[in-house]
């Protein structure tokens, strides 16, 4: 997945010393690096690039059920990122939240554009962003509460599976892997999470 390229705004490629929001023991700074593309620094739109590339290209697939769409999705999504980064407002989430809700509005539009079926409905992925209080991972948005409930109800194990796949773009082997599981058990609980989301939100 190439680096996203920018047109208008910002200067040209810096030569200085890379630009790095994280070590090995302190997190990778989300907050700041929006802060420094908002003033037009493309070394933090490349280290957040480098750092969350990956993942939002996961979320995205999962979304658009397609490789090369979801990889123009998460081209787009950094180009919003680029030049909407001044309009990204602390007090309604986290900054890492705000980056991925941009991935996921692009993939439901892209799926709605092309009318492509996916497993997902809107209810289900509407499920996913707007649980509060994941590690500062997702953005608070309306409806919220009700959300929240559904996705208290369900065990640890499932929960986590959720929040793994699709906030944080593991796949299933990765989240087995994570949670120490068998891969057979993760797809189980993945199915019967969505299936109880999507009750619960009717």
């Amino acid at each position: 997945m190439a680096s996203p390229r920018l047109d208008g705004r910002g200067t040209s490629p810096d030569t200085r010393k890379p630009y790095t929001l994280n070590s090995p023991v302190t997190p990778f700074d989300f907050h700041h690096c929006l802060e420094a593309c908002a003033q037009g620094d493309r070394r933090a739109l490349q280290a957040l690039y480098d750092h969350e590339g990956p993942r939002l290209l996961g979320v995205a697939r999962r979304i658009a059920r397609d490789n090369a769409t979801a990889e123009d999705i998460v081209h787009d999504a950094f180009i919003r990122i680029w030049t909407g980064a001044a309009s990204y407002d602390p007090a309604r989430g986290s900054a890492r939240g705000w980056i991925y809700s941009i991935t996921r509005h692009l993939a439901l539009n892209s799926i709605r554009d092309t009318r492509r079926e996916t497993v997902l409905d809107d209810a289900d992925m509407a499920a996913v962003p707007t649980l509060p209080g994941r590690l500062d991972d997702l953005a608070l948005w309306s409806g919220s509460a009700k959300i929240y409930r559904c996705l208290e109800q369900l065990q640890p194990g499932p929960q986590h599976c959720i929040l793994h796949a699709y906030v944080d773009g593991c796949s299933h082997a990765e989240i087995a892997t994570l949670l120490g599981a068998p891969l057979g058990t993760v797809k189980a609980w993945i199915k019967r999470s969505l299936k109880a989301l999507r009750e619960c939100l009717e």
